[in-house]
């Protein structure tokens, strides 16, 4: 069975069942209204939305087993138990990485227009930030995340991670500084965003290599994510001439009936693309200075689940 298969079954009924009973009792009443918000947590730990539901299952079978007189404020627990259950299966999923064929990318999001609104998490669920994330440590990015997305005091993260609160606030420092070094210089408007996709759009269909050549950074970065399963770059290519050729020759094999449409990624403007009417990935840019710096496309079916319907985030 494969990990995206079968979730792990519990004794208690599925919080998205029981949310729906005509009487649910107070412990499903609780882990319903801060769903939203301990997925957006876990998928920002972990950058894979299946593991993220598995983490809410492990929370869920947890959450109904702690006595309602010991919880003080039931936001705070709950966050506590997701970002512990988060930092378990973030170590285990390093050592799969490892064996990964091809580069790694986040597990893209189709979101509503309300995410985009929110502009501070927009940017942290973008593809490129994901990626800086992904060069943190397992406490110092879960320190992060709930430090300056969700903006939690640090006892309380103190109490989630392990840590004493003077440890968190260095931790805190720490990733601050790690991913200011390394986070996109020059935030991009959603209309930069799109128009750098348009010329993607336009080079893919048409071949046309200068409007692409016109909007490429010099040292422009492209990674695709076949897992093993689709054809994809096995390593990244760099510079604007390579990349501007690797796409107008097409990230997509020749011959198939191909659709592109315009969509929100990740709280940001990216393209679905269909073959033959499957989906068959998804691209997302990353715009620093109104020239595209990063190229993401993302062909692991396994990946692919959460662009058919929007996924709701909350912080």
């Amino acid at each position: 069975m494969s990990e995206r298969g079968e979730r792990t079954a519990g004794a208690h009924e599925r919080p998205e069942r029981a949310g729906r009973a005509e009487s649910a009792d107070p412990a499903t009443e609780a882990f319903v209204a801060h769903r939203n918000l301990l997925f957006t947590v876990a998928y920002e730990m972990l950058g894979s939305a299946a593991d993220a539901e598995d983490v809410l299952q492990e929370t869920w079978l947890r959450w109904v087993n702690v006595d309602p007189a010991t919880v003080r404020e039931e936001r705070a627990y709950l966050v506590r138990i997701v970002t512990r259950q988060a930092l378990d299966r973030l170590r285990t999923m390093g050592r799969r990485r490892e064996s990964y064929v091809g580069p790694w990318l986040p597990e893209p999001l189709l979101t509503a227009p309300d995410v985009a609104e929110d502009v501070e998490l927009a940017e942290s669920l973008s593809m490129a930030m994901l990626l800086v994330l992904e060069t943190l440590g397992p406490t110092e990015r879960a320190v992060f995340v709930l430090r300056e997305v969700f903006d939690l005091p640090y006892e309380e993260i103190a109490g989630a991670v392990g840590r004493s609160p003077a440890a968190v606030r260095q931790l805190a420092y720490r990733a601050r500084a790690h991913v200011a070094a390394r986070r996109p210089r020059g935030a991009a408007s959603p209309a930069e965003i799109r128009a750098a996709l348009r010329a993607f759009q336009r080079a893919v269909e048409t071949g046309d290599l200068q409007n692409l050549l016109d909007i490429l950074a010099p040292d422009v970065v492209a990674l695709s994510d076949g897992g093993g399963v689709r054809k994809a770059l096995l390593r990244p290519v760099v510079g604007a001439d390579r990349v501007a050729r690797l796409l107008a020759a097409g990230w997509w094999r020749r011959g198939a009936r191909r659709s592109v449409e315009a969509v929100q990624v990740n709280g940001a403007p990216g393209l679905l693309v269909r073959l033959d009417g499957e989906i068959d990935g998804v691209v997302a840019v990353r715009v620093e200075n109104g020239l595209v710096t990063g190229a993401y496309h993302v062909r692991n079916p396994e990946k692919l689940s959460r662009v058919e319907r929007e996924t709701a985030l909350s912080r």
